[in-house]
């Protein structure tokens, strides 16, 4: 009888015993997908709430500038103007008594909205509920009507898009299905005429179909083109409530979007797709665990690592092909990507997308290349959406992107045809890429070794990166010698009268101290040559003249563009509180950051301090919290501040860095080491971490004046 009990004890209780062990943490789960998707002017995250999958092409949600003009299938996370929503679809109740018109003229509400990594959910018009997933190249809804109604449409916009569409056209091609494309619009007004294409089903078999064209409606059409046009289909819902919606999307044609549905998603079923979808999330949000006393800080720092990761997206499709810079088809034999924001991602985003992904970095650098070389090989864009240089903000940011791939490990490419590139855009005045010129201003910068200050900060830094490209991945020293004598020219800036850098007239005159600092300030971009801190702080007469200044800057953390304190929400400010470390003061470093962290970033919807700019600021605060900053374009190394978490696990490629004894309110360093070793220096390289290692931090909550100040972090004169 006993032995009987135990058998049937070990066959009960074990396997529940061994499924707990091997139950992994769904990380998909800790992301708040609404964080930061309101807020005010230019303080404000521009994200957007709905579905996208790793990298992926498409991304199924609600617009962040309407979200009654219905779910779109592209967005970018955190760009700050009006843009692309193609193909806008919504579930409303009863037939279709009035054209959509523009979709928002329409008056759909959204109610109770919620996601997570993969998953959104929302009701429409009240009590439709409606649930948004995708796959890598496709989108998913499920819509469940509610008791009592028996008839149900959903309209689907081909003319209609977050900015003007005119060149647009669908078709329906069935009863449940339909087809068509679209040109892109704009972007912070400049052209951005790609084309998007599409291929719609339906679950079920529509009992009527039709189109709308402005006002109008044409009962039974099936062909509709031109500005706010779309379709309709009509279903029964009196038995059957719920209706599956699934849409395959392409940069390249309608056959290719057909194909990208046919492999990515063949059935019917929504949760299968979704358990797809946050399972690849869990993988990547798993590379990094954090363990911490405050549970919203973990929803935070997991929901800006997932917004890392949705850019760059892959543009190719399951066949290997897409819509090259030159508007002709190409095929990859790995995968393409497009959305470069690389005024913002260069600082940032790129260095943990390396990190986590090295495989995808290298790609994104192969992308570049190869969107160069189609126009010519001149130079590299700065801003690109699908296959579009919009050439919005300034500077030749791409090098310096590049540089940092390289310099934190993505490697899987030749060098040395892109480093050609990188020279041609940064020697030959009038380069182009498309229709925009890689360096403006480029003539005068060469011969005369000044320019517009806050555009010549940001070549000084490209030059500076190219430098360091050519010498570590083309082993070309004479060429890293020349960039490095460019990236010296921020000194033809500084005006012994004022103290300060300053934009100069062609004549050499010294212009008025705050023209030409673009989304800041001449307090903000005074620090703006991150690579030559060292000779920045001497020419302005020592470390205790910087450290007052830096005093002055952090009296407030909140700057628009216009204001002379620091700008937590915008990209050229981002690298200034770890300057402290330079001036001897890491404890100050700690202090802002984690004030900076506490004051400026919330799980709210509202809780951004800026745009996130397409990964850059969440990864500025994933760095943040793990006590680690890329401050040095090209150089792989990070400044040092106290992490936040008492425990993180990084998973890298050739192991893992283990980093513990951070602290929400044991704020400062009073020691660290390193693989056991004590170590006093306020920077580490790369290379000593790049195979895993182990930080342990001993922290308080009062300052240490004499830890990390025997040490200088580097400087490059």
């Amino acid at each position: 009888m006993n032995n009987k009990i135990l058998i049937y004890l070990f066959f009960v209780i074990v396997p529940f015993v061994v499924k707990a062990q091997t139950v992994e943490t769904d990380y998909a789960l800790k992301v708040n997908t609404l964080m930061g998707t309101k807020g005010v002017g230019w303080a404000s995250g521009y994200m957007y709430p709905g579905a996208t999958y790793p990298f992926g092409m498409v991304q199924f949600t609600p617009s962040y500038f309407s979200k009654q003009s219905g779910f779109v299938i592209n967005q970018l996370s955190g760009g700050g103007c009006d843009h692309m929503g193609n193909f806008p679809t919504f579930p409303v109740k009863g037939k279709l008594e009035m054209s959509p018109f523009d979709i928002i003229s329409y008056r759909v509400n959204l109610t109770e909205e919620k996601g997570h990594a993969g998953y959104y959910q929302t009701m429409v018009q009240e009590d439709i509920k409606a649930e948004l997933t995708v796959t890598e190249r496709t989108g998913m809804a499920r819509y469940e009507y509610p008791q009592g109604q028996n008839v149900g449409t959903v309209i689907i916009g081909a003319g209609v898009a977050a900015t003007n569409t005119e060149n647009a056209t669908v078709v329906i091609t069935g009863s449940n299905t339909c087809e068509g494309y679209a040109e892109g619009g704009q972007f912070c007004g400049y052209p951005t005429p790609y084309k998007v294409y599409f291929v719609a089903e339906f679950d079920v078999k529509a009992v009527e179909t039709g189109t709308w064209k402005e006002d109008r409606i044409r009962e039974k059409s099936t062909f509709a083109e031109g500005r706010n046009s779309g379709v309709y289909f009509t279903f029964d819902v009196s038995n059957n409530k719920t209706i599956q919606y699934k849409v395959g999307v392409s940069y390249v044609s309608v056959e290719n979007a057909r194909e990208n549905l046919r492999a990515e998603n063949t059935a019917w079923n929504f949760d299968a797709v979704k358990n797809q979808a946050e399972a690849k999330w869990n993988d990547y949000l798993g590379r990094i665990e954090v363990e911490g006393t405050n549970p919203d800080r973990i929803t935070q720092f997991y929901t800006h690592l997932y917004r890392v990761l949705i850019h760059p997206n892959v543009c190719s499709d399951v066949n290997g092909e897409y819509m090259g810079a030159d508007f002709k088809v190409h095929k990859t034999r790995s995968k393409h990507y497009t959305s470069f924001s690389n005024w913002d991602t260069y600082r940032t985003q790129i260095q943990l997308l390396t990190i986590l992904d090295p495989d995808i970095a290298s790609d994104v650098v192969i992308s570049h290349q190869l969107f160069a070389e189609e126009t010519g090989g001149e130079g590299f864009p700065r801003w690109v959406m699908a296959n579009i240089e919009t050439g919005i903000m300034q500077g030749d940011p791409t090098p310096i992107l590049i540089a940092n791939a390289w310099a934190f490990g993505a490697r899987n490419y030749n060098p040395k045809p892109i480093l050609k590139i990188m020279q041609h855009g940064a020697e030959i005045p009038g380069s182009m890429s498309q229709k925009v010129e890689v360096r403006p201003g480029l003539k005068q910068y060469l011969e005369k070794g000044y320019y517009n200050a806050s555009e010549q900060l940001e070549y000084t830094s490209a030059d500076f990166a190219i430098a360091r490209f050519a010498l570590h991945a083309a082993n070309d020293q004479f060429v890293a010698w020349r960039y490095e004598h460019f990236s010296r020219s921020w000194k033809n800036l500084y005006n012994p009268e004022t103290g300060w850098l300053q934009s100069r007239n062609a004549d050499g005159s010294w212009k008025s101290l705050g023209d030409d600092f673009r989304e800041s300030t001449y307090k903000n971009y005074f620090w703006m040559v991150p690579y030559d801190i060292g000779g920045l702080i001497e020419i302005i007469g020592g470390k205790a003249k910087a450290e007052a200044r830096l005093d002055d800057l952090f009296r407030r953390l909140d700057a628009s563009y216009n204001d002379d304190w620091f700008a937590a929400g915008n990209e050229p400010s981002f690298q200034i509180p770890w300057i402290y470390n330079w001036v001897g003061r890491p404890d100050k470093c700690q202090k802002i950051i984690n004030k900076v962290l506490n004051e400026q970033y919330s799980s709210a919807i509202d809780g951004l301090p800026g745009n996130d700019d397409l990964g850059t600021m969440g990864a500025w605060y994933v760095f943040a919290c793990m006590g680690l900053y890329p401050e040095i374009p090209g150089v792989g190394g990070f400044s040092i501040n106290t992490p936040i978490f008492s425990s993180i696990k990084i998973k890298m490629r050739n192991g893992d860095l283990m980093i513990k004894g951070g602290s929400e309110k044991d704020i400062y360093i009073q020691s660290l080491k390193v693989n056991g070793k004590p170590y006093e220096s306020t920077w580490i390289d790369w290379d000593n971490i790049s195979n895993g290692a182990m930080l342990e931090y001993n922290t308080s909550a009062k300052p240490n004046l004499q830890w990390g100040t025997k040490v200088d972090p580097p400087s490059f004169p």
